[in-house]
């Protein structure tokens, strides 16, 4: 597979490579299957009442929610291995959509804590629930013991230290 642009298909992979087992396909066939999940949870969290919702506001919700109260915006930061400054545009978006809101620290007057809102908490739970309709499907479209295979091979291939959120770091110029 390249991702290569003919007249039908812009900017998308397409398979130049007939047969399995050609090296550059795993990753492309691991972001696809991860573009494809993203894609429907957010077509479906927009029909439950959140269309704003874009991925990068799923992770930073997630970061958010790690802790039970919420998180600096130099901590979001640091857990989306973004910069202060993207991580407050990313508050100030979200703060205006409604997911979170900011409060003062009780243990520093001069931080400001982000927070998730009832709409914010309503966003991930929909989440979650989508997510596993869209496991349970995968397990009927491939079967419930492949897709488990699946999942049990990638724990052990992936290192537990590559499980982070910070993806935007590779992604940069």
């Amino acid at each position: 597979m390249d991702n290569v642009v003919d007249e039908n298909k812009v900017n998308q992979v397409v398979d130049t490579h007939k047969g399995p087992g050609h090296g550059a396909e795993l990753p492309l066939l691991l972001f696809a299957g991860f573009r494809s999940l993203i894609d429907e949870l957010h077509a479906e969290l927009a029909r439950q009442g959140h269309p704003d919702v874009r991925p990068a506001h799923g992770f930073a919700l997630q970061a958010i929610g790690v802790g039970p109260d919420g998180a600096s915006t130099s901590e979001l930061g640091r857990r989306l291995g973004v910069s202060k400054q993207a991580a407050g545009k990313t508050v100030d978006r979200l703060a205006e959509l409604g997911y979170v809101e900011r409060s003062d620290d009780p243990g520093d007057a001069r931080r400001k804590l982000v927070r998730l809102t009832p709409h914010g908490r309503d966003a991930l739970a929909r989440s979650a629930a989508v997510f596993d309709e869209l496991h349970a499907r995968w397990a009927r479209e491939v079967g419930a013991r492949r897709l488990r295979e699946l999942e049990d091979t990638l724990r052990e291939a992936v290192p537990p230290t590559a499980f982070r959120l910070d993806a935007a770091a590779w992604l940069r110029a």
